[in-house]
């Protein structure tokens, strides 16, 4: 088995990390730059940092903020919020990311995916998802829709499809936010996780819904051997709330995961 990455996830807003419940409810989670410290510290894999605040506000990424986590850290940095252009691209490179995350951008406009992996490469490319269940189609199965803005504006795209398009496009990876499961605690959306994994050939990170070391290890194991009690298979687990609340730590996640049979790094 591949290693599989656990990512502590910082969504700042106005300079703060904060955390919410199903994109609402925000409060503060603590300091950009000490959390990135100590995460990587703790051994995390990667840093995401999204400035939640940038497409719906309309404002650039904190680029400044951005440079005082990147000196801090010396683990891949994936930023996301308000890249809008290959230039802002290239700014958030130039301040320290090692890849960047697009929502809202590429909703509006598709082959910005492509200008950016031609600029940069794909394995520098993450589309961001924040998609929400909103029914079932004809046979049964449920429909997810991409939604933009921070998860405000439904755009009536197929989640599922817009992922398949995505890669064609260029994406690299995949970072998939279930809006219904964001800050539960109740568990990442493995439905939503194993259609997404089975429809796209890139990596694919869970996020939203973590609230123990079991789900964190189960969306990690592949689905359907009867064995290991997998349901997902994703690539890594983007974790919030847990670490921010000091529920646990990088350490307690991955000697559980292992212990389950997971492959991590250390």
């Amino acid at each position: 088995m591949q290693a599989k990455r656990i990512i502590p996830c910082l969504d700042v807003d106005d300079g703060r990390v904060v955390k919410g419940v199903k994109f609402k409810g925000i409060r503060d989670a603590g300091d950009p730059v000490e959390l990135a410290r100590r995460y990587n510290e703790d051994g995390a894999d990667e840093l995401t940092f999204l400035d939640i605040g940038a497409s719906y506000k309309s404002r650039a990424t904190l680029l400044e903020v951005v440079r005082r986590v990147a000196a801090e850290v010396f683990i891949p940095l994936c930023v996301g919020g308000g890249i809008r252009t290959v230039e802002d691209m290239r700014e958030a490179m130039n301040a320290g990311a090692d890849k960047v995350s697009v929502c809202t951008a590429a909703l509006r406009n598709p082959g910005l995916l492509g200008e950016m992996a031609r600029a940069y490469g794909s394995q520098c490319v993450v589309l961001s998802i924040d998609a929400k269940r909103i029914g079932a189609g004809k046979d049964g199965r449920p429909v997810w829709h991409a939604f933009s803005h921070g998860g405000r504006e439904d755009t009536g795209i197929d989640a599922v499809g817009w992922a398949i398009r995505a890669v064609e496009l260029g994406t690299g990876e995949i970072l998939l936010n279930s809006i219904d499961a964001d800050g539960t605690g109740g568990g990442y959306d493995r439905e939503l996780t194993r259609t997404i994994l089975e429809a796209v050939p890139v990596p694919v990170i869970a996020s939203g819904g973590a609230g123990t070391l079991d789900q964190i290890a189960r969306i990690l194991l592949p689905s359907g051997d009867g064995v290991t009690g997998g349901f997902g298979g994703a690539d890594a687990a983007l974790v919030a709330s847990l670490l921010h609340f000091e529920k646990t730590t990088i350490g307690e996640i991955k000697s559980y995961v292992e212990s389950r049979g997971v492959c991590v790094r250390w």
